[in-house]
């Protein structure tokens, strides 16, 4: 049923009576009577919108209208009264995507050069000069386009080189395809906000979210521009921005190579040549021994460069600089003004900001768990990915290639990768299970001895299979009640969060706040060790958490939780992406959105009817 409206007069007089805080949105929060009469202009017909989630849904679809400088327009009171679990996920695979959808090429530049990071009036775009198609064609557009600088890298890209583009950040340039008329960049999917790049570990768990609503190409495009970075970069970034040269991401490449395969759409030849890329990365970038490869036989996370990483916001180092400007005997800024330009040095505290860059390759930024550590850390996380990638090669070798793969002149076979990914779970079992914990801690290869700090990685082993039956009930039956919270698991347990520096900041990979993607790879690992009515509970309690927050504020799908309280309204490091929007929530976030999309393919239907209905997880759980 349709009414037909006066946008613009229906729109203010709802705001008027609604959004009693100014906000720009209908929320719990707003004081109005939650009561609204809509009147259709030609059959005066009446109808009454009640609540805060319908009234919500009706600015959404007003704003809409308003977009499309419709003076006239009809809303569908079947979007109205929407049910919240159907409304959320049609939104995020009809439309939120789509939002998320970025290209580097003529058309999708102005969208990422007015981007808040892009601080000069003219945004710089970097380049390989291995990419002769790539040069070539940024540099004719640099002659169109007058707010763009063209820079062409070299091929082999240093750290001293990354330090000199410091004073001129800029985005880096990613694929380009051939279209019928023209060159094309090949799509990315960002996270959202002020994500408005292509971010390494999100992008796999992005990748699984368009999977499931039909969009292969877009899953493919992902792929494709993870070779491209290994291939010109050296890596798949952190993210494509000049300052982030230096470091990579999360190892999930195989992972989505893997899904993409499963839907049987691509040519052999495209898989040949995304195996001989990822087989590349994991020699050149994760098994370089006192880089990456440590003597253990396990991996760590570990970034280049030296001293402060480029990105953060001022002040955000001050309690570490501190004590350095009081012995230094400067004002905070001036120390750290000298410190950034090297003219001041001190090794403790470049040391400091090694174990810092590397814990912002983990994507875990910031955890107290890898604060001044992360370095010397065979962590669980990383080596985990890293023998998923092992037996992702060895089953994609023995599967799709006939049981031999050759690659660079070396011809690879399963039982190799099946002899490596043993040792590395040999090793795990070694220095990083813990029997008496019932859990997995990071191993400090340095000092020899495990670092018993309690957080979510500890599941990532039951995500990549590399736990026996006796370890992964350990896992559910011990460590799982100190993570879970009514919306989910945590980061961290309380008691590591409660061990931890006082004077810290809150660390927003920590307690109390929660993640999609160690939901997402906590419901996986139930899953595969045939936990099926857990991986229920906690996919209904993560999505109850969305759902929640989303009915009661106006469609908000943030980047992260605190389940503490079972908010998005988040008080730690960087507060919270994805909260800050006028009228209608456009784009989600990429990660949340992919988890509600795989959740509810998991969650059977009776809970799907309960989840509509807002039922506490903890009436139905216990």
């Amino acid at each position: 049923m349709k009414f037909l409206l006066n946008v613009e007069q229906v729109f203010e007089a709802l705001l008027l009576q609604e959004d009693t805080d100014h906000d720009k949105k209908i929320t719990k929060d707003d004081l109005g009577p939650k009561k609204f009469v809509l009147v259709d202009e030609n059959t005066k017909e009446e109808q009454i919108i009640e609540g805060t989630y319908h009234l919500s849904n009706l600015l959404q679809e007003l704003a809409v209208l308003k977009e499309n400088e419709e003076i006239f327009g009809e809303v569908d009171l079947n979007y109205i009264q929407e049910n919240p679990v159907e409304r959320i996920s049609r939104k995020i695979k009809e439309d939120y995507w789509e939002e998320l959808t970025r290209t580097i090429d003529k058309k999708g530049l102005k969208l990422i050069i007015e981007d808040v990071k892009t601080s000069n009036e003219v945004a710089t775009l970097y380049v390989s000069e291995k990419d002769s198609q790539g040069v070539a064609y940024f540099k004719e557009l640099e002659k169109e386009l007058k707010n763009i600088e063209v820079v062409v890298m070299p091929s082999v890209i240093s750290e001293d080189y990354v330090a000199t583009l410091d004073h001129k950040p800029g985005i880096l340039a990613l694929a380009l395809q051939k279209k019928v008329y023209s060159l094309q960049g090949v799509p990315f999917v960002v996270p959202g906000g002020r994500f408005n790049e292509m971010y390494g570990w999100d992008s796999y768990f992005i990748g699984v979210g368009l999977l499931i609503d039909g969009k292969l190409d877009k899953a493919i495009a992902i792929a494709e521009n993870f070779k491209y970075q290994i291939l010109h970069y050296g890596k798949i970034l952190n993210a494509n921005r000049s300052y982030y040269l230096t470091r990579t991401q999360p190892p999930l490449y195989s992972s989505l190579l893997v899904a993409i395969a499963k839907e049987g759409n691509v040519s052999q030849d495209w898989l040949q040549s995304h195996l001989e890329t990822v087989i590349l990365e994991y020699n050149t970038v994760w098994m370089v021994q006192g880089n990456r490869l440590t003597p253990t036989g396990l991996n760590r996370y570990k970034a280049d460069g030296v001293g402060m990483p480029f990105e953060v916001e001022p002040g955000h180092f001050d309690d570490v600089l501190e004590p350095y400007a009081i012995r230094y005997n400067l004002p905070i800024r001036e120390f750290e003004k000298h410190y950034l330009a090297r003219t001041i040095t001190n090794p403790e505290l470049d040391l400091y900001f090694v174990h810092d860059r590397s814990m912002r390759e983990s994507g875990h930024d910031t955890t107290n768990r890898l604060i001044n550590t992360c370095a010397n850390l065979n962590s669980v996380d990383v080596n985990s990915f890293l023998y998923k990638y092992e037996k992702d090669i060895e089953s994609l070798i023995r599967d799709y290639f006939e049981g031999s793969f050759t690659a660079g002149n070396i011809i690879y076979t399963p039982e190799e990768w099946e002899t490596k990914a043993d040792f590395r779970k040999k090793k795990m079992n070694e220095l990083c299970w813990n029997e008496t914990a019932g859990m997995y801690f990071d191993y400090d290869f340095v000092n020899q001895k495990q670092f018993p700090f309690e957080a979510a990685s500890t599941f990532f082993p039951l995500w990549a299979g590399l736990c026996d039956n006796h370890q992964a009930q350990n896992l559910v039956d011990n460590a799982l009640p100190l993570f879970m919270k009514m919306g989910g698991i945590t980061g961290s347990t309380q008691n590591s969060w409660l061990e931890s520096d006082p004077n810290a900041p809150q660390r927003q990979w920590d307690y109390p706040f929660g993640w999609a993607p160690h939901q997402m790879l906590l419901w996986e690992g139930l899953l595969k060790y045939d936990y099926k009515d857990k991986a229920q509970e906690m996919v209904y309690r993560w999505l109850w958490l969305i759902t929640k927050n989303a009915v009661e504020y106006n469609g908000t799908i943030p980047e992260k939780f605190d389940l503490e309280t079972s908010s998005h309204k988040v008080f730690a490091e960087y507060g919270n992406v994805g909260t800050e929007f006028d009228y209608i929530a456009k784009e989600g976030f990429g990660w949340v959105n992919a988890s509600y999309q795989h959740g509810l393919q998991i969650l059977d239907g009776k809970l799907i009817e309960e989840l509509n209905q807002l039922t506490s997880p903890d009436l139905l759980f216990g």
